[in-house]
């Protein structure tokens, strides 16, 4: 159950960047519960009516708006933001596509494609896959942080030391995510709302899906941080271990080669015993497998696994 919020924050208050000079829509003591109105990660170029066509016209300058900033009363350099994570109501659509040069394979999936879902916005269970599959749906927001020291306009695209595209889908209902303060008020923004995503999001895109996210922003003075860290309130794969896992590996000695080589052999068998076409079990490995570093010790090889979810066709 989500707190009543003291602020909402409509969709329009939005920017594309981060950016401390962008004027804050708000500013709040430490403790307040806002409601951010979220926009989707294509700001809406994508609706229920796309086709893939579209893909290839998508202004990318509009790509993962945030809704904020929120200026936090007293918040400085040195200090933490801690944001609990009170809660998202979810739209009810949502979207994943290939979008080409982008991923973890995007040499070898170099034609756009799109998948459309919908879902019961008022009971989270599973969403219907084009090709048969269903996905435990787990809100989340896939960008969420504060503004940058450094002046200028900065790409919300790649994470930082002050979070913002984390993609990190425990950042669901229940969780605190705390993040380093680099400017006065911190700034806190947050959109890219997700339905579910898989650990790695490896095609570049989740259930990309607009939602409304209620969160609570309280200050921790004088707390060095050098990089984001959460805490959730309790297990965060149950939803999807029902039936266990198809798993596939990389092995060798570079970690990035072991993760296009584990999610390689996954499409392989997904194909294989499911009938899917390759960007199709790619786009699906997207919003429901995960990356895992099964062995990081035993020079000079590491392993990666990548784990598929069996519940997805059972």
């Amino acid at each position: 159950m989500c707190n009543a919020p003291d602020y909402t924050i409509h969709r329009h208050h939005h920017h594309f960047g981060w950016d401390n000079s962008v004027a804050p829509v708000e500013t709040v003591a430490p403790g307040s519960t806002i409601e951010f109105r979220c926009l989707d990660s294509s700001a809406g170029q994508i609706t229920s009516d796309s086709t893939v066509e579209d893909i290839a016209t998508l202004d990318f300058s509009r790509v993962n708006p945030v809704t904020g900033p929120i200026f936090i009363d007293g918040a400085e350099p040195g200090d933490v933001v801690k944001i609990t994570i009170d809660g998202f109501a979810p739209s009810g659509f949502g979207w994943t596509a290939n979008i080409p040069g982008f991923g973890l394979l995007a040499d070898q999936f170099k034609e756009p494609a799109l998948n459309l879902w919908s879902y019961d916005k008022d009971n989270l269970g599973v969403a219907a896959h084009s090709s048969g599959g269903r996905i435990p749906l787990k809100p989340f927001a896939g960008t969420i942080g504060l503004a940058p020291a450094e002046a200028g306009t900065h790409s919300i695209v790649p994470p930082r030391r002050m979070g913002g595209n984390l993609d990190i889908r425990d950042l669901a209902a229940g969780t605190e995510l705390y993040l380093p303060v680099e400017v006065a008020g911190g700034l806190f923004s947050m959109g890219d709302t997700h339905a579910a995503q898989g650990d790695g999001e490896v095609c570049g895109t989740a259930i990309e899906s607009q939602m409304d996210a209620t969160v609570t922003l309280d200050l921790i003075k004088n707390v060095k941080l050098p990089m984001p860290r959460f805490t959730t309130p309790g297990p965060v794969t149950r939803h999807l271990d029902g039936k266990g896992y198809e798993v596939t590996t990389g092995i060798g000695s570079d970690l990035m080669e072991g993760a296009r080589a584990a999610l390689s052999g996954m499409i392989d068998l997904l194909c294989s015993q499911q009938g899917l076409n390759p960007v199709d079990a790619y786009m699906l490995c997207s919003v429901c497998g995960d990356l895992r570093i099964s062995e990081i010790v035993d020079q000079p090889n590491w392993v990666v696994s990548f784990y598929f979810p069996r519940i997805v066709f059972e």
